[in-house]
């Protein structure tokens, strides 16, 4: 299985805010981090905000910073959200499935199990425990290390 480029982005995007708590952040700043298009960021966050995950504000002094803290950020949940057709092979999709195997084929039931496990492996985790190591990521995203707003996020636990 693979994620989409959108829900890749959408991840690292939650692990950059992340690390930045103690201010708003740019798109630009995350595409540069990661070495990424601006204009699919964009895509990304506009859909975060929506969402209500992260906070989008406009101006000169605008950006983006998370909503809530990070262990209110269940990566299983977020993948669902952002994936939004976890369609995996044709006979998932009832509207256009032209599988003529499918009605007695039993790999339509192993690849639903194998999803299912999947998405319940992702939903145990929290963006949290992704940041558990947060001056290495610091480090590697070659950003200052985060001093924190107690105001809005608690420290990963």
């Amino acid at each position: 299985m693979q994620l989409t480029q959108f829900s890749d982005y959408s991840l690292r995007t939650l692990i950059y805010l992340g690390l930045r708590t103690d201010q708003m952040v740019t798109i630009e700043e995350i595409a540069g981090a990661y070495g990424i298009s601006e204009s699919h960021l964009t895509k990304v966050v506009h859909k975060l905000g929506r969402l209500n995950i992260i906070e989008t504000v406009r101006g000169r002094r605008g950006g983006m910073r998370l909503n809530c803290r990070p262990s209110e950020v269940n990566i299983g949940a977020t993948v669902r959200q952002m994936e939004g057709n976890l369609t995996i092979a044709e006979c998932f999709d009832t509207e256009h499935n032209s599988c003529p195997i499918e009605p007695v084929c039993g790999l339509t039931g192993i690849l639903g199990d194998a999803l299912e496990a999947f998405m319940a492996v992702l939903d145990r985790y929290t963006l949290a425990d992704i940041l558990k190591d947060q001056p290495a990521f610091a480090t590697l995203l070659a950003i200052p290390a985060d001093r924190g707003d107690s105001r809005r996020v608690a420290a990963p636990s």
